[in-house]
């Protein structure tokens, strides 16, 4: 930082810090392991039911638990070691996967395990989210987030195809132990890799909050602070455009397209992002906040010209702008975890991700009930209009919070 401004970071120097090295291939082996796992349930629960349904709901729970746990066990990254934390989890989802991969398992204990998995992934998330502010300073951290969110993505363009392959290489069992596999390697880089750290405290002599009394304290954090409360908003817009992944089939028939062109489809918005992360990291921190409400109005607009149901080349065009504007998130997640006092980073992480999550699928079920009775392209654009709407107030709010500044509405 000089003379106030702080200056941009370059590549190697986030990469030059060891600990990021061990919790960047800890995420990766985290991801590659999940989008194996995915597929292998989903292959696994449709062999023993041939129930199309089942399989959707053991897919969801792969992401439906993050609502009830996102909030409720986020806080524990703020009341152990974060390093101890993500080791424990670790373990815990290995045994979890493991036991998944016994044959004679009932379905029902796989999707109680499952369950459980999801719920270990709540603080393990929240402990790596809080940690990484104290590992990168300043843009650095920017930058490391962006390496993280990029490799994501990657894995939604091509980790189900190549999860798809390692499944029929090795089988249902092979894939989950795999998966186990991963969560044991991230546990020993980050053992190896990442250097213990107390519990983050403030310096009171207040005896400790209960538990109840911290997780109320982190959601009255966010709803009370101005900055906190415009950039969860600005997250939850995100349920606007994602709904382009819940009406790519419907869409791609709509138009006299077929499978081939709704997997097309389904690549556009994270193949745009990715690229908008890297672009947006070219441009000076400062300036990034300030693009903050533009760009989320840029990640809806696209979808209203959906309403004309154009070609699938200019579909998948203008579903890669709005996954191009939508790295806004970037920015604003990074500004929102260093504007949270480090003791309460774990259950603001908790709450924000819960709102974000909690926004797509509400965003997608909406979607999915206009199409019904409107068809898709008119779906989408009703929902880019609204996202419009919500992301240029979120915007306002936004500029509105910067102006004001204080980052927290309590004293640290």
């Amino acid at each position: 930082m000089t003379g106030g401004v702080i200056e941009r970071a370059r590549w190697r120097d986030v990469f030059g810090h060891a600990e990021f090295r061990a919790l960047f291939l800890a995420g990766v082996l985290s991801v590659a392991g999940d989008q194996i796992a995915r597929v292998a349930l989903s292959v696994l629960v449709f062999d023993r039911t041939s129930s199309a349904g089942l399989t959707a709901l053991t897919y969801a729970l792969t992401y439906i638990p993050d609502l009830l746990f996102g909030p409720l066990l986020s806080g524990i990254a703020d009341r152990y070691p974060r390093r101890t934390v993500m080791i424990v989890t670790d373990t815990a989802r290995a045994i979890l996967v493991a036991a998944m991969a016994i044959h004679a398992l009932p379905l029902i204990a796989v999707m109680l395990l499952l369950i459980a998995l999801q719920a270990c992934g709540s603080p393990f998330n929240a402990a790596r989210g809080a940690l990484l502010p104290s590992v990168l300073p300043g843009d650095h951290y920017v930058l490391g987030k962006a390496a993280n969110d990029m490799v994501v993505q990657f894995s939604q363009v091509l980790g189900f195809g190549v999860g798809g392959a390692v499944v029929v290489a090795v089988g249902t069992s092979g894939g989950l132990l795999l998966d186990a596999a991963t969560f044991v390697l991230s546990a020993i880089l980050v053992r190896i890799g990442v250097h213990a750290r107390p519990v983050p405290t403030v310096d009171t002599d207040a005896p400790p909050a209960s538990y109840l009394r911290n997780l109320a304290d982190g959601v009255s954090l966010v709803i009370r602070t101005p900055k906190l409360r415009a950039l969860v908003i600005l997250a939850t817009v995100a349920g606007f455009y994602v709904t382009v992944e819940g009406l790519a089939v419907p869409y791609a028939h709509e138009i006299g397209r077929g499978t081939t062109t709704a997997g097309l489809l389904l690549a556009a918005s994270p193949a745009g992002c990715v690229l908008g992360m890297w672009l947006i990291t070219l441009v000076a921190p400062a300036r990034r906040l300030e693009l903050l409400g533009p760009l989320a109005v840029a990640a809806c607009l696209p979808l209203v010209l959906c309403a004309l149901a154009p070609g699938p080349i200019a579909t998948f065009c203008l579903w890669m702008v709005s996954g191009a504007a939508s790295a806004y998130h970037l920015p604003a997640s990074a500004a929102f975890v260093q504007s949270v006092p480090d003791h309460r980073r774990g259950q603001a992480f908790g709450v924000a991700g819960t709102a974000l999550k909690g926004s797509q699928g509400a965003g997608i079920l909406l979607a999915g009930g206009l199409a019904e009775s409107i068809g898709a392209p008119y779906a989408l654009a009703v929902l880019g209009v609204g996202g419009t709407l919500v992301a240029a107030a979120a915007g306002a709010a936004w500029a509105r919070a910067r102006r004001m500044g204080g980052d927290f509405a309590e004293s640290q």
